[in-house]
């Protein structure tokens, strides 16, 4: 079967993955521009596919597993990886990348105070930073700590049982090792796209407002992906596996409010 046939298979198999692909397509470029956009995509994409190539053959970096090839004919593979997934890796790291920069970007100090909500300003030496860097891995691989376990009972739902671990984990069957493969390539596929940034044109001035909204529609995508996942596990009868990814980001949606939403007077602070 030729690859685009496949491919348009993948697509109709799996339409909410591309969803979301199209989702980042547009907030990115909204916010980065399809220069910036093409290479953070095709940089994410590329490392995501060699790690797990390099992972289902040798263990690193996120350990040992294995698809099983369920789906082949169905949707398009690379080898013995399923397009789709490495594919989820670009949009789930801008949207990481947004919730970072939206607590570690400076503020605008509005002479008001009061602007809603927060402006920030598109620095480059804050968003291409160690502390957005180290944060942004983090969330990326924080999310997956609620897409893994859900998707590893792909046979309760439409994801299908596409992979497993020959030895199960202690996070509801998912290694930790799998976790720290994602802060890996977070780490990585950023470090590659950071320096590229800054060799990059400089972005057309914005206001800081603008900025705020743009980032906004990355943090939307983020948590629509979250919602979906946390939903299908309810969905599928997960109630502690839902809880506990539910309770898990309540702090951090906590924090971003305050940090989004200042009282009157604090935004200048």
């Amino acid at each position: 079967m030729d690859v685009i046939t496949l491919l348009i298979k993948t697509i109709i198999f799996r339409p909410y993955v591309f969803l979301f692909l199209a989702a980042f397509l547009v907030a990115a470029v909204q916010l980065l521009g399809w220069a910036r956009t093409w290479r953070l995509w095709l940089i994410s994409w590329l490392t995501a596919f060699v790690c797990e190539f390099s992972s289902t053959r040798t263990g690193i970096p996120f350990g040992w597993y294995h698809y099983n090839g369920s789906t082949v004919g169905q949707e398009l593979y690379i080898a013995n990886i399923p397009f789709m997934d490495s594919l989820s890796f670009s949009f789930l790291l801008y949207a990481a990348y947004c919730l970072a920069l939206c607590f570690l970007l400076p503020p605008d100090r509005a002479p008001s105070g009061a602007a809603r909500p927060l402006p920030l300003r598109f620095d480059l030496t804050a968003r291409t930073g160690w502390p957005v860097l180290l944060l942004t891995a983090l969330f990326f691989a924080w999310i997956d700590m609620v897409i893994d376990p859900v998707a590893l009972r792909g046979d309760r739902w439409f994801l299908g049982k596409i992979y497993y671990y020959p030895d199960p984990g202690i996070h509801f069957g998912v290694p930790l090792a799998n976790y720290v493969g994602w802060a890996v390539v977070g780490f990585i596929s950023l470090t590659l796209y950071f320096s590229m940034d800054r060799r990059l044109s400089a972005l057309p001035a914005r206001a800081s407002a603008s900025v705020t909204r743009r980032l906004l529609l990355g943090v939307g995508l983020y948590y629509g992906v979250l919602l979906f996942n946390l939903g299908v596990t309810f969905w599928i009868g997960e109630s502690l596996l839902g809880a506990t990814g539910t309770l898990m980001y309540l702090p951090i949606t906590a924090l971003l409010a305050a940090r989004l939403l200042p009282v009157d007077g604090a935004a200048g602070q």
